[in-house]
């Protein structure tokens, strides 16, 4: 039997007492449940299951009364768990955990579910906040600093603190990313709050709960082949810092100078670390130090070595022209206190826009008894659980009215989500397989405008030629990562120029947005540009409007 299963098994073997934390129910329905008077009856009941077991209850849905299997729809369980949380609202509780079970064979008969129900409204998270993306050459240690930084764990040389943020086996058994990772620490009363197991939802979720100020990372893929990813992560993110990383036994590459150019077309605040200072001698990192200086100078950026400055220095001056550079081991743990110091300090930099609430979606995944999650990192204003928003556009261009049912951050329900929070909101009103990552939610009363062309004020990296007519490179906006058509203005744009462009999106519109910033990219091709204005005549007449 599986340790799941036993969670399940043990839950019946208690059953239900009178003064015990058990409480079985064949299902939950809005109608029935949530009348007059009985919503007070239940969630009296559920307060006395809560205080009977010392803060949690364990609420077993799809049994009878006595205990037996029944088994319910998906769909019915879904519902029990609104009206659960509803009911656990009312009594001053919240659902920490739900689990779900298949009756029959594949599920046929149904599903059962156990949800723990924990004492203390759903956390409002309001705390500082701050997200940083990585960035470097694959190899260079990225997701072993990260690992290091969250858990407060050296390394063990082989990059073992990177298995915390990769959860892919093939990443693990090869030892490269191959997807964005996400990791977390915090910091209350100044001392950093650490993960002790990160492969456990439940720790990161105490780390959200405990802290007063959180340290997000995105952190991105170095392996050329995956530069797309790596893009959709700084840019599709709303990224308050960069940390690039440099090894110092290989020194800055040529993947290192695309990522920096990248950091900085999208004007992030950048730190560059210095990693695996303890593989090389004096000499060596000296050297990779000036190498590091020259490719910031070569940027116009001014680099300022943190060791001779100290951290307070590094923190008031970093901005648009200033880099701090550090050195870093996540063997010896060098430099990690002062990295630590840094993320303490540094002030919040990714300012709302607008009031109103937005998100574009990057991740899509479903979960038994809850339904479509959309994650992503909230743009702007703020959302809470019950609000109602548009989603899309779709395919044809229509936005889909759909409702939040609730709202995680780092696997910690929460009530509300502002700017700048990396989520996942479950949805109501739409399945999993109709979200697209690109596709954006917005608030109900808005009245958003599908767009299939722009125009934009472009720059070209680099090219081996020329940019002509008809050009067709991957264009990546906030989490959007679609072919697009370039018609440059005067017909061509050459390495270097900056110039403008109509955009046209090949396949499906999107929205966008004035002053929106994006990378373009195709083979070794590479370039940045500004949307300047939208062309709204740019969908059929059977695009706009809701579904």
């Amino acid at each position: 039997m599986s340790a799941d299963r036993a969670v399940l098994e043990a839950a019946l073997e208690r059953g239900e007492e009178e003064g015990g934390n058990v409480e079985f129910k064949e299902r939950l329905s809005r109608d029935l449940h949530l009348a007059d008077g009985r919503l007070e009856s239940l969630a009296a009941q559920l307060r006395h299951r809560v205080l009977s077991g010392d803060g949690t209850a364990t609420y077993v849905v799809g049994v009878t009364d006595d205990g037996g299997i029944a088994g319910i729809s998906p769909e019915a369980f879904s519902e029990s768990m609104d009206v659960l949380s509803i009911l656990a609202e009312e009594a001053g509780a919240h659902i920490a955990d739900a689990e779900t079970w298949g009756v029959g064979d594949d599920g046929e008969n149904g599903i059962v579910g156990v949800a723990t129900v924990e004492e203390g409204a759903v956390l409002d998270v309001d705390e500082d906040h701050i997200v940083v993306g990585t960035a470097g050459h694959v190899d260079h240690g990225k997701s072993t600093l990260v690992g290091s930084l969250v858990t407060g764990t050296a390394d063990d040389g082989e990059g073992g603190t990177r298995g915390f943020l990769d959860v892919q086996p093939h990443e693990v058994e090869r030892g490269l990313s191959a997807d964005l990772s996400y990791a977390v620490y915090g910091f209350a009363d100044g001392a950093a709050v650490h993960m002790d197991n990160p492969h456990r939802k439940s720790d990161r979720a105490r780390v959200v709960e405990e802290s007063d100020r959180l340290v997000s990372f995105v952190d991105t893929v170095g392996h050329e082949p995956w530069l797309r990813t790596t893009i959709r992560g700084l840019v599709g993110q709303r990224l308050d810092y960069g940390l690039l990383v440099v090894a110092a036994d290989d020194g800055p590459t040529k993947t290192t100078r695309e990522h920096l150019g990248i950091l900085l077309a999208m004007e992030l605040p950048t730190v560059v670390a210095i990693t695996k200072a303890d593989t090389v001698d004096e000499a060596r990192l000296e050297a990779v130090e000036r190498e590091v200086e020259r490719l910031l100078r070569d940027v116009d950026r001014t680099p300022l070595r943190v060791d001779r400055h100290g951290v307070e220095v590094a923190v008031e001056e970093l901005g648009d022209s200033v880099v701090p550079v550090l050195q870093t081991s996540a063997v010896t743990m060098d430099g990690l206190d002062d990295l630590d110091a840094m993320f303490r300090r540094l002030p919040k930099t990714a300012t709302e826009e607008r009031a109103d609430f937005r998100m574009y979606v990057d991740r899509t995944y479903s979960i038994t008894g809850v339904g479509a999650v959309a994650s992503g990192t909230v743009n702007s204003g703020s959302v809470e659980a019950g609000d109602e928003l548009l989603l899309g556009p779709m395919s044809d261009g229509l936005f889909r009215e759909v409702e939040v049912r609730s709202i995680e951050m780092h696997h910690h329900r929460v009530d509300r989500a502002k700017a700048g929070r990396i989520v996942g909101i479950a949805l109501k009103g739409v399945d999993e397989e109709e979200i697209e990552r690109g596709m954006a939610l917005l608030p109900a009363d808005a009245d958003p405008t599908p767009v299939r062309s722009f125009e934009a004020e472009v720059m070209v990296l680099n090219h081996p030629t020329r940019i002509r007519d008809g050009y067709e490179p991957v264009v990546h906006l906030e989490t959007v990562g679609e072919a697009a058509i370039f018609r440059p203005e005067g017909g061509q744009l050459l390495p270097g120029d900056t110039g403008t462009a109509t955009v046209e999106f090949k396949f499906r519109p999107y929205l966008v947005e004035e002053g929106q910033r994006f990378v373009f990219r195709e083979g070794q091709s590479k370039g940045v540009g500004t949307v300047m204005e939208v062309d709204d005549g740019g969908t059929s007449e059977a695009e706009g409007g809701r579904d």
